[in-house]
Order: C-alpha cells, then structure tokens, then sequence
C-alpha cells in the first residue's frame, strides 16, 4: 500500500511537488496525518506507563498542546505563508543571516535523526520480539526491510507522499489503540462500561494536580509546558510545517491545524 501511493503521488512531480506538493494538499488529510506524526509508535507504548504512574494528568500537558498549537495556527502559520518559504529555517536566514540559517537546519537534521533512529528502534524491537523472532527472522534484516521501503515511498514523491502516507500511518494507529482496548477488556472478562468503572476505581482517572504548586505535575506547570513543547516540535519542526505549508491557503492552514488539535486533545 505504501509503494502503491509513493507511485501514484509522484507521477510527474517536480521540484514544487516534492517540497510543497504543488500547493495542493487537502487540509482535513494534512490534519487527520498529522495526528500519527504527533503521537508515534514511542507515544503509543510510553503514554500508558505514565498514566498507570501520574494517572490521568498526563492530559494536563494535552491542554497545552492545544494552546501552542493556536499559536502556531495564528502567529508561525501568517508569517511561513507570507514569507512563502520552501523551508521555515529561510526566515532565520533573511533576518538573522546565513549563519542562523546553517545552525537552525543542522539542530533539525540532527534532533530528526537521534529521535527517527529512537523511534524505529523501539518500534522495531517491539515487532521482533513478539512477531519476526518465532519466523527466525534476522533483526538486522528486519532493519534493512522497514529502511529500505522508507527509502522508496519518500524518494520521488516527497511531502505529496508523506501527507498520504500519513493519513494510512494514522489509521493503523488508531485501529491498533482500539484492537488493544478491546484485547484488555476481554482478557479481563469486562465490557467497556465495567472497564471504565475499573479504571475510575483505581484512581486513574485523577487528571489535574491542583494542591501542591511545588509538584512537577502542578496543573499550570504542565499546561504551560505542553504549549512551549508544541510550539517548539511543531511550529519550529521542519517535518512537521512541511505539511501545513502545502495546503493551498493559509486559511485552510489554520482549518488543518486547529482541527487537528480539536481532534489530537
């Protein structure tokens, strides 16, 4: 399915498709992609960890993932559609000079490496152990394999490819979030009602830290902290603005991106 879009998005595509996808990449699959870009395989495994320790007060920074990303939609999004830049870095170069424009994209390219090397990793390990080992598959080659398909659909088509790509990314995630709900449930023998109960029996529901303004997990502290982590990781991410960037008009920008945290909360 993957190789099939590569090749159906990077027929005829030049150079404006491969950065911007001609300018035509519909908001609501920008918006629908960008959740599994947002989440991951990583956010996937870590997340309930930090629910079963914190509780529920991991959304506290989920409220503000939604205050950074209105910044995003109405402050970086204006600026990237009035400069009509290629690569958001650019404005770091017509202000500030070359020099800030190098430094910008080289932590890019470094922070996207360390942390798609992470992410695969994981995921991978994951897949090997409870899958690929009992068929005696090498991890080595499962490396190569995932490397070398990736390679493939993202060579030629680009961000016309990735906005697709994207959308199918998101779909497995959240047809794997439901399979696993409803794996727990059954192996508990509850349905979803008396799961829920459980979950709110055990205390897991607890979701704002409102008593002790020292705590790490102080209500303000996380909302303040989520918004910075989102305008930092979004609005200042390469990869992730290359999306927004290549819907059509900005209005539709902001309809992606404000859609997107509506659905992502």
């Amino acid at each position: 399915m993957l190789l099939f879009i590569a090749w159906w998005t990077s027929r005829k595509a030049g150079n404006h498709d491969f950065f911007l996808g001609s300018k035509k990449s519909p908001w609501l699959i920008v918006a629908y992609g960008m959740i599994g870009t947002s989440l991951s395989g990583v956010t996937f495994m870590s997340v309930p960890g930090d629910v079963f320790k914190n509780h529920f007060m991991y959304m506290q920074v989920v409220i503000g993932y939604f205050l950074g990303y209105f910044v995003v939609a109405f402050v970086l999004l204006p600026l990237y559609y009035r400069l009509n830049l290629t690569s958001i870095y650019s404005y770091l170069q017509n202000r500030f000079g070359v020099a800030a424009y190098k430094t910008g994209a080289s932590f890019f390219l470094l922070s996207r490496t360390l942390g798609a090397s992470i992410r695969i990793y994981l995921v991978l390990m994951v897949l090997q152990h409870s899958v690929l080992d009992a068929m005696q598959i090498p991890f080595a080659l499962t490396v190569m394999v995932i490397l070398f398909m990736i390679l493939l659909y993202t060579f030629n088509g680009g961000v016309k490819t990735i906005v697709w790509t994207d959308m199918l990314q998101t779909t497995g995630m959240i047809l794997a979030l439901i399979i696993t709900i409803y794996l727990i449930a059954h192996e508990l023998n509850f349905s979803f009602a008396e799961l829920l109960q459980a979950i709110h029996a055990e205390g897991f529901t607890q979701t704002f830290q409102i008593d002790n303004w020292k705590a790490d997990n102080f209500f303000l502290k996380q909302i303040i902290g989520g918004a910075f982590v989102t305008i930092a990781m979004t609005g200042l991410d390469q990869e992730m603005m290359q999306k927004n960037i290549s819907v059509r008009t900005l209005r539709e920008s902001k309809k992606n991106m404000m859609v997107f945290s509506i659905i992502l909360v």
